[in-house]
């Protein structure tokens, strides 16, 4: 069951203009609680004028080997508007405690031998750079091609920790940078990287057929144009594995189904379950809220997954969903947080 508790921070690294990195330090009696797999993410909290805000931001630091980490790292892009990232870039100092939820997330690779490769954009590279680095250290049988798109030099976060990874392991990491504003000395012309272009550029980089999994993170116009160059050049769904930071709100909304006009949810949490009217317009999540203000969720977009629950019966409508696979669906999973009851009665199982 996630859990927030208090971390201090250690650190407050200036990667760009717009972006730092946030070194957290996670005493010995919570390390087991945060330990992680390479790719996952935290959730971070904050109160601002009486409003809880949470927002979702990726560990980019090496998941642990043995006992959990003494420390978690995570990489923080400005936002415009963005309630959170302006704190964190222009308030959070050494010192300050925050309130991080313990690690979740399904984009992960555990580490095995293998041909792996990502195509990442902007803030992307966050949970690719734990992927990466976890794998080339822990199994000296494994490669990886990384594909990264920027805007400029300026802008490229963690631009120093990937080229000291491409040092390290110069024989398995492959390297490709493109910028979409910037001409490069050498290298790949500028541009942004669209269906066309990586239809192209990934058949002369690495033997398609023979990845074993595709990770694809960043905005969700690149991730949409890399899967759909992916699946025209023969690659199976389920090698492609995908993580998107944002979307815009009205972005692929599913049709709306007819609701009842009276229905409940009975959700299982933490080993304890309730039953509850659904006010109208509410999603699952904001019913099971109203009555169990310790239910786990983060982005409320559909995007992080945090709010992952198991549909025991009943039947759903989720507005939309970028944060689980095709499988986990088809297994009977949904986003709380997109969810509204096409029956009567629906029941959840969070802790499954």
């Amino acid at each position: 069951m996630a859990r927030f508790h208090r971390l201090r921070v250690a650190a407050v690294d200036r990667l760009t203009d717009d972006s730092v990195a946030l070194t957290l330090t996670v005493p010995p009696e919570l390390r087991e609680e945060y330990r992680h797999a390479p790719g996952q993410h935290l959730a971070l909290r904050r109160t601002a004028d009486g409003q809880e805000i949470r927002r979702t931001y990726s560990i980019c630091s090496p998941a642990p080997d043995g006992e959990g980490p003494s420390t978690l790292r995570v990489g923080v892009r400005l936002v415009e508007g963005g309630a959170f990232s302006t704190y964190a870039l222009k308030e959070i100092g050494i010192g300050d405690e925050l309130e991080v939820m313990t690690p979740a997330g399904r984009f992960t690779l555990h580490p095995a031998p293998g041909l792996y490769a990502a195509i990442v954009g902007g803030s992307g590279i966050t949970p690719v750079l734990s992927i990466v680095s976890t794998l080339l250290a822990r199994e000296p049988r494994a490669r990886f091609c990384l594909v990264r798109s920027d805007r400029t030099t300026a802008s490229t976060m963690f631009l120093e920790e990937v080229a000291d990874l491409k040092d390290r392991y110069p024989d398995r990491l492959q390297l490709v940078t493109v910028l979409s504003r910037e001409e490069q000395q050498a290298g790949l012309p500028s541009g942004r990287l669209d269906q066309e272009r990586l239809t192209g550029l990934l058949p002369a980089l690495v033997p398609v057929e023979r990845v074993d999994g595709w990770f694809l993170c960043g905005p969700y116009g690149l991730v949409q144009q890399a899967e759909r160059a992916l699946r025209g050049l023969g690659v199976a769904r389920t090698r492609i594995h995908e993580e998107i930071f944002h979307v815009d709100a009205g972005t692929a909304l599913a049709p709306r189904a007819p609701a009842p006009s009276h229905s409940t949810v009975t959700a299982r949490l933490d080993g304890r379950g309730g039953t509850w009217p659904v006010q109208d317009g509410e999603s699952l999540l904001e019913t099971v809220l109203r009555n169990r203000p310790d239910a786990p969720y983060a982005c409320k977009g559909g995007v992080c997954g945090t709010c992952r629950a198991f549909l025991v019966s009943g039947e759903v409508r989720m507005d939309r969903n970028f944060a689980l696979e095709q499988e986990e669906t088809e297994a009977g999973y949904v986003l709380a947080c997109q969810s509204h009851p096409v029956t009567e009665r629906v029941e959840l199982d969070f802790d499954r």
